[in-house]
C-alpha cells in the first residue's frame, strides 16, 4: 500500500515515484541533513480523505434562520459555533422552517462567530424555534503529483510563517546537492568552502533564474555529512503519520512538500570562528554527525551535561534514547537521571518504545535506564523511583538540583510540572516542558532570565455548569457527562465512603455535626438509608432499587418538570418557554425486553 524511501539519490527516487504512482502505490519520501529535514508524498490521483482534522463534529444550537437567498443561521451565543467557511452541516429540531431538517448536508460560509449562511431559504417555512445544527465529514479528493512532475511544479506546505521563503529556495538546494553526489560520489565536505561554492552553482543551474538565498544553499552544503537524533526523529515521525493518513484516509496529509530547519540551533554570534572546516571535520566517532554541524567542542560540552529526566512514559522514553543518541551526559563528567515510581503494563508498550514484553511488571525508570545504554554504553544514566514532591525534597535536595545543568520533564499531570517548574525557577536551572494529547503536543523550553516559566502562564478555568441547567435542562453532550458523573458519585461513591467513616471512625458523628447548615441532616439520613430503610436484604431487593430509580429519573421527574412547565407555555414576555437552550424532554416507558 505505501513505500517509504529514506536516504536515496533522486534517481532512485525518480523511479521509484514512476513506479508507485503507476501503480496506486502510496509514496513517502523522506531524509535529513543536519539541521535540514525534507519530506515528499504522492498519495495518487485521487485521494479520499473521510475525515480532515480527526476532530469531533462540532454542533451548536439555533435560535435564528432568515428566509431568504442565501438564509442566515444566528446561533446562540452562549458559546462560538466554530464552525469555518466550506463546512457542510445537518440541521434537527427545526420548528417552522422543517424543510432543512430533511434536507441533506448543505455548505456554509461563516459571516461571524456566531452566524453564517446556507444558501436559498426563500422558498422554505417561517421559522419559529429551536434547532440543532451539526458538522458533518464529506470526503475530500486531493489530487497527488508524481515525483517527477511536483519537482519541476511544487506545492509546499508552509510551517514556518517566520520562513515563508525558505522552502522554495530549499528545493531547488536539494535538487543541487543530489547533483553533486551524483557527480562527486559523496557529500560536500562539513564547512568546505570550495564543496560549498559548488553546490550553490549546480542549485542555480537547477533554479533556472529562480532568486535565491546563496547563505542558505552554503548552510545546507556544510551540513549535507550531518545526521542529528532528534531531528531524525521528527522528519521520521512525520513520516510514519503520512503512512497512517495513506492507509486510513483519516487526518489531511501533506500537499505534497515539506522542508523543515533548525538554524536557530547554530551559534548567533562568532559563527564562522566557532565552526571551521577544522572544528567541524571527521574523528572517526560516533558522534561525526554531530560534530560536522555542531563542532568538536559543543559535543565535549554535550558529553559533560549533567540532566534530570522526570518521568519515563513515551515522553520519557523519546528523550533518553535521543540524549544517548547525541552523547549527553555520555562524558566522564556527565550524567542522566531518571526517575517513575510507575511499573510497566501491556498497555504501555505501543508507545514506549523502550519496554519489550518481557519488561511487563517491572519498573519504568530502571528498564528505561538499561534499554538507553544499550544504545550508548558511555552513557552515565542511573535510575530512581522516587516521585518528585515535597515529601522527597530531602532526596531531591539542595545537592543534587544545584549539581544539575537542567531538567528535562516527561510527566502527565499539571502538579507535578507545577512543582518542578517551582524547583527550577528556585535553582535558576533551564527546564524543558512537553506534553501530548492524542495527536497534540507542545514543547516549551525555559531559560532562567530569558523565558517566561511554565508557571506564568495557565489555561483559564473551565466553564462552570449551573446546577439548575445539569438538573433540568441539559442542551449538551458536556451536560449529561457531568450529570452521570454527578449522579454516579451521589449514589455508590459518597455514600459508601460516609457509611464506612461511621462503622469504623468513632470521631465521625462528632466531625459531621460541626458541618455547616443541614449538611449534618443530609449526611446522617444518608447513613440510614443505606444502613436501614433502603438497604437490600437479597438481589430482588437490588433490582426493585434499580426500577424505581430509573422511573424516578427518566420518567417521573420529567412528568413532573413537563406538568410545571407545560410544551406550550408562554413566559411573561411571550416568548416559548422550551426555546434557546432550553429543550423540551420526552419522558421514557420503561421496557423489560430491552
Amino acid at each position: 500500500q505505501v513505500v517509504v524511501l529514506t536516504n536515496s539519490p533522486l534517481e532512485e527516487q525518480l523511479w521509484v515515484g514512476d513506479f508507485c504512482h503507476s501503480q496506486g502505490i502510496k509514496l513517502v519520501v523522506a531524509d535529513t541533513r543536519g539541521l535540514f529535514g525534507q519530506l515528499f508524498c504522492d498519495f495518487g490521483d485521487d485521494m479520499v480523505v473521510t475525515d480532515p482534522n480527526g476532530e469531533q463534529p462540532l454542533s451548536a444550537m439555533v435560535s435564528m434562520v432568515t428566509k431568504g437567498c442565501p438564509g442566515e443561521v444566528t446561533c446562540l451565543d452562549e458559546a462560538r459555533h466554530g464552525f469555518e467557511t466550506g463546512d457542510f452541516v445537518t440541521f434537527t429540531e427545526v420548528e417552522g422552517m422543517e424543510e432543512l431538517n430533511r434536507c441533506g448536508p448543505v455548505e456554509i460560509r461563516v459571516l461571524g462567530p456566531y452566524t453564517f449562511s446556507i444558501g436559498d431559504t426563500s422558498s422554505y417555512g417561517d421559522y419559529v424555534r429551536g434547532g440543532i445544527v451539526t458538522q458533518v465529514k464529506m470526503p475530500k479528493h486531493i489530487h497527488f503529483k508524481r515525483l517527477r512532475e511536483a519537482l519541476a511544479e511544487p506545492q509546499m506546505m508552509l510551517t514556518d510563517f517566520g520562513k515563508a521563503e525558505r522552502p522554495s529556495v530549499l528545493h531547488w538546494a536539494w535538487q543541487g546537492l543530489h547533483r553533486f553526489l551524483r557527480q562527486h560520489g559523496h557529500a560536500p565536505r562539513p564547512r568546505h568552502q570550495g564543496d560549498a561554492a559548488e553546490v550553490v552553482a549546480l542549485t542555480k543551474e537547477v533554479a533556472g533564474g529562480a532568486e535565491l538565498d546563496e547563505e542558505l544553499v552554503r548552510e545546507l552544503s556544510f551540513q549535507a555529512t550531518g545526521d542529528l537524533a532528534p531531528v531524525n526523529a521528527f522528519i521520521g515521525g512525520l513520516a510514519a503519520q503520512e503512512v497512517m493518513k495513506a492507509v486510513s484516509g483519516k487526518f489531511t496529509p501533506i500537499t505534497q512538500w515539506l522542508y523543515f530547519d533548525a538554524l536557530e540551533c547554530l551559534p548567533e554570534e562568532n559563527r564562522e570562528t566557532l565552526l571551521t572546516e577544522e572544528q567541524c571535520r571527521p574523528r572517526n566517532s560516533r558522534y561525526d554527525g554531530q560534530i560536522a554541524v555542531f563542532g568538536a567542542e559543543l559535543q565535549a560540552k554535550l558529553g559533560a551535561q549533567k540532566y534530570f529526566v522526570v518521568g519515563a512514559g513515551a515522553i520519557g522514553c523519546e528523550l533518553l534514547k535521543n540524549f544517548a543518541m547525541v552523547g549527553l551526559g555520555c562524558g566522564p563528567e556527565g550524567s542522566v537521571t531518571v526517575t517513575d515510581m510507575d511499573t510497566i503494563e501491556k498497555s504501555n508498550l505501543n508507545r514506549q518504545f523502550l519496554f519489550r514484553p518481557w519488561d511487563v511488571t517491572k519498573l519504568k525508570s530502571e528498564r528505561a535506564a538499561a534499554a538507553a545504554r544499550e544504545m550508548n554504553p558511555a552513557l552515565r544514566v542511573s535510575s530512581r523511583t522516587d516521585r518528585v514532591g515535597p515529601d522527597t525534597e530531602r532526596v531531591y535536595d539542595d545537592d543534587f538540583f544545584e549539581g544539575l545543568d537542567g531538567v528535562a520533564n516527561a510527566l502527565d499531570n499539571v502538579d507535578a510540572r507545577l512543582y518542578m517548574d517551582r524547583r527550577c525557577v528556585y535553582y535558576r536551572k533551564p527546564l524543558l516542558e512537553s506534553g501530548t494529547l492524542g495527536t497534540k503536543g507542545n514543547v516549551q523550553v525555559v531559560i532562567p532570565f530569558l523565558s517566561e516559566s511554565y508557571s506564568s502562564s495557565q489555561d483559564p478555568p473551565e466553564k462552570a455548569i449551573p446546577i439548575c441547567t445539569l438538573k433540568n435542562f441539559p442542551n449538551a453532550i458536556e451536560h449529561t457527562l457531568q450529570w452521570a458523573r454527578d449522579e454516579f458519585e451521589g449514589l455508590f461513591k459518597q455514600p459508601a465512603e460516609n457509611v464506612n467513616q461511621y462503622l469504623m471512625d468513632p470521631k465521625f458523628l462528632e466531625r459531621t455535626l460541626r458541618l455547616a447548615g443541614t449538611q449534618p441532616l443530609e449526611v446522617l439520613e444518608a447513613v440510614q438509608r443505606s444502613l436501614v430503610s433502603d438497604r437490600p436484604r437479597a438481589w430482588p431487593d437490588c433490582v426493585a432499587w434499580a426500577c424505581r430509580h430509573w422511573h424516578r429519573q427518566y420518567s417521573n421527574n420529567i412528568r413532573q418538570l413537563l406538568h410545571n412547565f407545560p410544551p406550550g407555555q408562554k413566559t411573561n414576555s411571550g416568548t416559548l418557554f422550551w426555546s434557546g437552550p432550553k429543550r423540551c424532554p420526552h419522558p421514557l416507558v420503561f421496557d423489560p425486553d430491552n
